[in-house]
């Protein structure tokens, strides 16, 4: 393992996220980009209403500068930045939308899929046309490798486009997606590092260098969040970089606190409708519930940081 391949990606990066965020946050003010907070989430996050947002650009700008300083150009990381980033322009339009028209819901939920789908469907073309795995996955923890056929292009738009809004709806407490995307993405860059995948092991460096830098600033009490510009493209990003490295099903393991959350409103939604108005849980997404039972935010983000460790540690044992 080369860890001088994971090491100076995520040096450079947590220093541009470490000089940029402060010079960052005092523009964001200027052009009043303040976070709206939902009515109807736990009222103590009322307080943090105008907290600026769209810090995500940031960690954008510190990962692309990264990879682009510290690593050989190729077309496995022209793709993955490009599936990176165009997720975070999509929640950069979202944000925009939020922030222009003053209210908590930005792009229809219509917009938003569709051109999900169409980012996560080229991503999915081109690991099936050039990658040497063709549409072949490997199933975890036995070893065995199946292929899709022409199955494997809707599957693997699923897991991206999945990935994306499971990290948007965990980015709901101060420090949580950000810490727990830091964590998987330094296991992806173990992972990447000790296989050989030299371009996804250096951006997923990158990235955790870079969510460190930003976690300087969003831990409790949040001076910044990243908004859907840095959630969409943390999750676009994490699950490009899976998929180049044909380890996209280890995702759901070591990210298991994306799946949990995004879970925990499916099944909100429908048992709310299947039981004519009563409530699973206290407050979907799964944080919420916790809150909302009495744990300390700072205790939510914590428990969650260690799971997601627990996570990728048995995950390391099904590649």
């Amino acid at each position: 393992m080369d860890y001088l391949q994971i090491a100076i990606p995520a040096g450079v990066a947590l220093i541009i996220t470490l000089i940029g965020i402060p010079l960052f946050i005092p523009i964001l003010r200027k052009i009043k980009a303040g976070q709206n907070i939902r009515e109807e989430g736990p009222k103590s996050h009322l307080v943090k209403t105008g907290t600026p947002t769209m810090g995500g650009i940031i960690i954008i700008l510190g990962v692309v500068v990264a990879c682009l300083v510290t690593a050989e150009w190729n077309t496995d990381l022209m793709i993955i930045l490009i599936a990176f980033s165009a997720f975070g322009f999509l929640g950069f339009l979202d944000d925009f939308v939020k922030i222009s028209m003053k209210r908590n819901l930005g792009l229809t939920a219509k917009q938003k899929l569709v051109l999900q789908i169409l980012i996560a469907v080229g991503l999915a073309l081109y690991q099936a046309r050039v990658s040497v795995y063709g549409t072949t996955i490997m199933i975890p923890f036995v070893d065995v490798y199946l292929n899709l056929g022409w199955l494997y292009v809707p599957f693997i738009a699923f897991v991206v486009v999945a990935m994306a809004n499971s990290v948007n709806l965990t980015d709901g407490l101060d420090g949580l997606a950000s810490g727990v995307t830091m964590i998987v993405a330094l296991f992806l860059a173990l992972v990447g590092s000790t296989f050989h995948f030299q371009s996804a092991g250096i951006f997923c460096s990158a990235l955790s260098g870079a969510c460190l830098g930003f976690l300087a600033f969003n831990k409790h009490p949040a001076k910044v969040f990243m908004g859907d510009t840095g959630s969409m493209a943390l999750g676009g990003g994490v699950a490009a970089a899976a998929i180049i490295m044909n380890i996209e099903l280890i995702i759901p393991i070591a990210g298991g606190v994306y799946v949990a959350e995004a879970l925990s409103v499916l099944l909100q939604v429908a048992y709310f409708k299947k039981s004519g108005g009563k409530r699973l849980l206290k407050m979907a997404p799964l944080h919420h519930h916790f809150e909302m039972s009495g744990w300390k935010e700072t205790k939510v983000v914590a428990v969650f940081w260690l799971v997601t460790l627990l996570l990728c540690v048995i995950s390391l044992f099904g590649i």
